[in-house]
């Protein structure tokens, strides 16, 4: 029996750019495409823009769906291809490189106007697939269109600016397109210490919201549900935005991108112009569909995106009560002014004038005289939990507190809540921090590794006079045995 051969697609096998900037699979950009109005490729007018080319993966796709539409308008296939290729398929690279990726994927030439290019009507070698190396606008130390850090971009000609030409207000095409579609790049380095990035991918979807196609759909970090660094305005519009007809969500976004870690997990989602209304919402896990739901993005009282269908119930039956929230008892950063790469204590033990220091994997001690910030909580029984946890997984990422007794303290590689009245109180609400229904609440806003006293907010403050489990929490508040199930199946066995 003669072995099959097996031919894989060269667009499914390209290694990424790098974690931020990551190549679209072929299936995972026709999930995307199957999301549009499919009579979109039969309309020999359609015009289609992907203004971040990296492979070429979306206008490649397209053009296979065109050639099949448009066969019976188009009968002779060199003007069909010439047609779709000339007057259908635009195109903007984010590098050199990649836009000769895109033409030899598109064209099946680097050049556009080659003697190997599918299409005989091109003059150019870039055909419609634009790049020219640009530069930042500088604004006292900062781009004015993306924010990029001029110590970090203002570079000389032989390394790449990053500076896309999509959102630094340039145009190239002159022309409306009904559907714009991409993968953006996702964030620039800002010149932070560690691995500071500042998120770059919201500037995209506004830039494609104003050239107002009839349709977007994009992939990109799902941070934006919650906020965060850059994101609190585009969170809003996005939120608010009731042509944002339909989301998948993938928590682990190693579902769409293999061997990539985006902390949070991605999505992508069609933007419809003209179909205003509630959107659909579909949660992936493996390669399953395990939820899917028409809902309003935003729910009463709530600024961010709820990602889980089956959590809104719930925590609809915890704001019943009405209770304060465990996010007014959680400190901000640096509660007692140590940075993380404090180093500067004794390692020994203990020794009279000094505070125990819980640190980033140790243990130390400073003088006392040496904290001019928390001053107040010092001397108090408190909790410290890391600011930091996991890999941006929300349901599996588990808090690991630490009681803190009178006279510690810690760097900002934790935050303290607290303080407690007695060594007995800080126990109770450690039971309460180690349960699933904590871990639960506390991920429905958590999609990153950072975790900041604002993502507390959906958790409810108990009483500490007694000490708390998951049993008497689903009492308390009158779980049903699904949404027990539901909370049990969300969070990854506890320690």
């Amino acid at each position: 029996m003669q072995k099959k051969e097996h031919n894989p697609d060269i667009l499914s096998c390209l290694a990424n750019l790098s974690s931020d900037e990551v190549f679209t699979p072929p299936n995972l950009a026709n999930q995307m495409l199957d999301m549009l109005p499919q009579e979109l490729f039969s309309n020999k007018n359609t015009t289609f823009l992907d203004p971040c080319c990296k492979s070429g993966v979306f206008l490649r796709e397209i053009a296979k769906r065109l050639i099949k539409g448009l066969e019976n308008e188009i009968p002779d296939l060199q003007k069909r291809l010439d047609h779709i290729f000339t007057k259908q398929l635009f195109g903007i690279s984010i590098t050199e490189l990649t836009s000769l990726i895109s033409r030899r994927s598109l064209y099946c030439s680097k050049s556009a106007n080659g003697k190997y290019s599918v299409c005989r009507d091109f003059r150019t070698n870039s055909g419609n697939i634009y790049f020219d190396r640009i530069d930042h606008t500088w604004h006292r130390g900062r781009c004015k269109y993306c924010g990029a850090s001029q110590s970090e971009y203002d570079r000389d000609n032989s390394l790449e600016t990053h500076a896309y030409h999509f959102i630094h207000n340039r145009e190239i095409f002159n022309m409306k397109f009904d559907v714009i579609v991409g993968n953006p790049p996702y964030h620039l380095s800002d010149g932070g210490y560690g691995a500071s990035a500042r998120p770059i991918y919201q500037h995209f979807v506004e830039q494609a919201k104003k050239l107002n196609p009839r349709f977007i759909t994009m992939i990109i970090p799902a941070r934006w549900f919650s906020g965060g660094k850059g994101l609190d305005d585009f969170r809003k519009s996005m939120l608010n935005d009731d042509r944002l007809r339909i989301i998948h969500d993938f928590c682990d976004a190693k579902d769409c991108f293999y061997g990539v870690e985006i902390k949070g997990g991605v999505c992508y989602f069609l933007w419809n112009r003209d179909n205003r209304g509630l959107c659909r919402i579909y949660t992936h896990n493996k390669n399953e569909i395990v939820s899917e739901k028409e809902r309003a993005l935003l729910e009463e009282g709530n600024k961010i995106f709820i990602r889980s269908n089956e959590a809104i119930p719930i925590l609809n039956k915890i704001r019943k009560l009405k209770e304060k929230t465990f996010n007014t008892i959680v400190s901000s950063g640096k509660p007692f002014g140590l940075r993380t790469f404090f180093k500067d204590f004794d390692s020994n033990s203990f020794k009279e004038g000094y505070l125990k220091v819980y640190a980033n994997k140790r243990v130390g001690y400073v003088k006392r005289e040496r904290i001019r910030k928390g001053i107040e909580y010092i001397d108090k029984w408190k909790i410290f939990i890391p600011e930091a946890i996991g890999s941006g997984n929300s349901f599996h990422d588990l808090v690991k507190p630490i009681i803190g007794e009178p006279g510690s303290i810690s760097t900002e590689t934790y935050i303290m809540n607290g303080p407690y009245a007695s060594e007995i109180m800080a126990k109770n609400a450690y039971s309460f921090i180690k349960t699933k229904f904590f871990h639960f609440l506390l991920g429905l806003i958590k999609n990153t590794h950072h975790t900041t006293k604002e993502m507390y907010s959906f958790v409810p403050l108990q009483d500490f006079n007694e000490p708390w489990s998951d049993e008497k929490l689903y009492k308390k508040y009158h779980l049903t045995q699904e949404e027990i199930d539901f909370i049990e199946s969300m969070i990854r066995p506890m320690e």
